[in-house]
């Protein structure tokens, strides 16, 4: 069996925070998923990014287009979130993105006509793995995450439909919409 790469040796590529959702429907089918990006530093610069995913369309806004791009190609292509989903090249608009968020309150982002909310916040936990598969191979990934009770979605004034998934246990509660913050990706 091969050696695992000494992870230790990893350089930083992005630090940040990425909240993201996912949306169902009452039989469990996901209407919507959402990947939310605040990059402090990447080696593709900084700036803040959403990645829609809705109706079979992708949609990416951000005011810098080449950073968004890399973030949906290098990232998000790759969350398990996203498995299963018909993913097609996406629709790349550049655009002001604002994003409000704390780990008591929640979130509020806009990016061009998109309005997401995010609240109730159900707990907060340190989150680390040196085995995080992307494209390129295994990456380190170290964040703290806040699992939420509720996510909305509007496009254009027009909620999108579904519901957060809230599961797990008191103590430990998992949720499809979480927010994140002192996430690190590591190569």
């Amino acid at each position: 069996m091969p050696k695992a790469p000494d992870a230790s040796n990893r350089r930083i590529i992005l630090a940040g925070a990425n909240p993201g959702l996912r949306l169902f429907d009452k039989d469990g089918k996901v209407t919507a998923f959402a990947s939310i990006w605040m990059v402090d530093w990447s080696i593709c610069g900084a700036g803040t990014a959403v990645v829609l995913w809705f109706d079979g369309i992708v949609r990416v806004v951000s005011e810098d287009v080449d950073l968004a791009s890399w973030l949906e190609r290098y990232f998000v292509r790759s969350f398990l979130e996203v498995q299963g989903l018909p993913w097609h090249e996406p629709a790349v608009e550049r655009d002001l993105v604002q994003v409000s968020m704390n780990l008591a309150d929640g979130l509020s982002a806009k990016a061009a006509d998109i309005q997401i909310e995010m609240g109730g916040v159900l707990d907060r936990r340190l989150f680390a793995t040196d085995n995080f598969q992307l494209a390129e191979g295994a990456h380190s990934l170290s964040l703290v995450i806040a699992p939420v009770r509720s996510a909305t979605v509007s496009i254009g004034g027009a909620s999108v439909p579904g519901f957060v998934q809230v599961d797990g246990s008191a103590d430990r509660p998992g949720s499809s919409a979480f927010l994140t913050t002192a996430e690190v990706w590591r190569r």
